[in-house]
């Protein structure tokens, strides 16, 4: 473990920024090094943090699961990055259509969703909507949907997950997950979240996102947990192409924006990976305070794993300069060409 890095992490602890914190780095062909300090909870009773813990992984199940589990579907000839939404989800706006005319929101792609281009809203209350999980899906599908600027959409993603339960025939939890992922963790060895205002109880070992909860307790945007080796078993899975196809793997890190790949975050001026990562880095963060980034140009893969929004999202800190400073100090150690 670098020490540099593990003593950042471990000040963020001490200082009280993050209640607890788990770091862990990986080669291709190397041992993970794995670390963590404080607490899996605060309240209601103090937890210590254990490595086999299960991080509640916020919008890494986008990175981690969604877009996979996408490429898959095209892998296996069932879809086309460049599908129409409407091509699975034909039922997608169908009232608001006959009145208004024209294709709306079923034309744009697959590819688009994914690399939130389709000009979706970045979120909207659904959970408030009071329905259960299929009569809650069917209103998404059914609302009219503004189409504007380009911005980071959990609704995308939600769709997403719907074109992979269509196309699979199955909901997304029962969908295959390698070891150390999983969509039902164990509440006694998972990390806690947030003292939730609509839930009425501090939420550990159940989805964060509100959304990801009315919709079943999986959606595209929200859902899987993670221990910090499972999180980086996948990236190590990606960075030596087992888990997608060589093919699949490119066209997943391809530019398709100043600042995305498909799905991923590209290399940016001060984005969370820091400034030292070389170009072909991709990263992605998690709501709850989680993060893993895959550095394919010096092939090492990265993860810091937090609850920073225990106990409250409104109390939680920023964690943009404890990434980026971890990051810088792993590129210096790590980034041997």
């Amino acid at each position: 473990m670098n020490a540099r890095a593990a003593d950042l992490v471990q000040q963020a602890v001490t200082s009280g920024q993050v209640p607890g914190a788990a770091l862990g780095m990986v080669r291709a062909d190397e041992a993970a090094q794995l670390a963590c300090w404080g607490l899996a909870a605060r309240e209601p009773e103090a937890v210590p943090l254990e490595l086999s813990f299960a991080f509640d992984l916020a919008s890494l199940t986008k990175a981690l699961f969604t877009v996979p589990e996408v490429l898959r579907l095209v892998q296996g000839g069932l879809a086309d990055l460049d599908d129409p939404l409407s091509r699975h989800l034909p039922e997608l706006g169908w009232m608001g259509r006959s009145v208004l005319g024209g294709g709306g929101l079923g034309t744009r792609t697959l590819r688009q969703l994914l690399t939130h281009t389709a000009g979706l809203p970045a979120h909207a209350p659904v959970y408030t909507w009071g329905s259960e999980a299929h009569t809650l899906k069917q209103r998404v599908l059914q609302e009219p949907w503004p189409l504007g600027e380009h911005v980071y959409s959990d609704i995308g993603y939600m769709l997403l997950g719907m074109v992979v339960e269509r196309l699979r025939g199955t909901g997304l939890a029962a969908r295959p997950l390698p070891p150390g992922l999983t969509f039902a963790p164990v509440p006694e060895q998972s990390v806690a979240t947030e003292r939730c205002p609509w839930r009425g109880r501090v939420t550990r070992g159940e989805v964060h996102d509100e959304n990801a909860s009315a919709l079943g307790g999986v959606a595209g945007q929200a859902g899987l947990f993670g221990t910090l080796e499972g999180v980086l078993d996948a990236a190590r899975s990606l960075l030596e192409a087992i888990s997608l196809s060589p093919a699949a793997l490119a066209e997943m890190r391809l530019p398709h924006t100043d600042t995305r790949a498909l799905g991923w975050e590209r290399r940016h001026h001060g984005w969370s990976g820091g400034s030292l990562c070389s170009p072909q880095t991709l990263g992605h963060t998690g709501f709850t305070g989680t993060g893993v980034w895959i550095d394919f140009g010096r092939g090492y893969a990265w993860a810091l794993l937090t609850n920073n929004v225990h106990p409250s999202r409104h109390t939680s800190s920023n964690m943009g300069p404890l990434r980026r400073a971890v990051g810088n100090v792993l590129a210096a150690e790590w980034g041997r060409a």
